[in-house]
C-alpha cells in the first residue's frame, strides 16, 4: 500500500498598499509584462490591482461614507441576529 505524503498549502502572499501602487507605477512606464516579470508577479495581479486602483479612484467621497456605514450597520446586525438565536451569547 503507497504511502500518501501530505502537500502543504503554500501561504498567501500579502503585498503592502505602498508596494502596489509603486508596483503600478512601473507597469505604467515599462508595461505590464515587463514590471510583472521584474517584481516576480503575475501580470493578471497587476491587472487587478490596476483594476481596484482604478475603481477606487472613481468612487466618490459620500460613497465611501455609505460603504463604511453600510458595513458598520451589517455588522451590528448580524450581532443581534446572534443575540436572538443564542441568547446566552452576546
Amino acid at each position: 500500500m503507497p504511502v500518501q505524503q501530505r502537500q502543504t498549502k503554500a501561504t498567501r502572499k500579502r503585498y503592502s498598499p505602498e508596494f502596489k501602487s509603486e508596483a503600478l507605477a512601473l507597469a505604467g512606464q515599462v508595461g505590464v509584462a515587463d514590471a510583472a516579470k521584474q517584481l516576480g508577479l503575475h501580470e493578471s495581479q497587476l491587472y487587478a490591482w490596476r483594476k481596484k486602483a482604478r475603481y477606487e479612484a472613481s468612487r466618490s467621497e459620500t460613497e465611501k461614507e455609505l460603504a463604511i456605514e453600510n458595513a458598520r450597520l451589517k455588522r451590528q446586525l448580524a450581532k443581534k441576529e446572534r443575540a436572538i438565536y443564542n441568547p446566552t451569547r452576546l
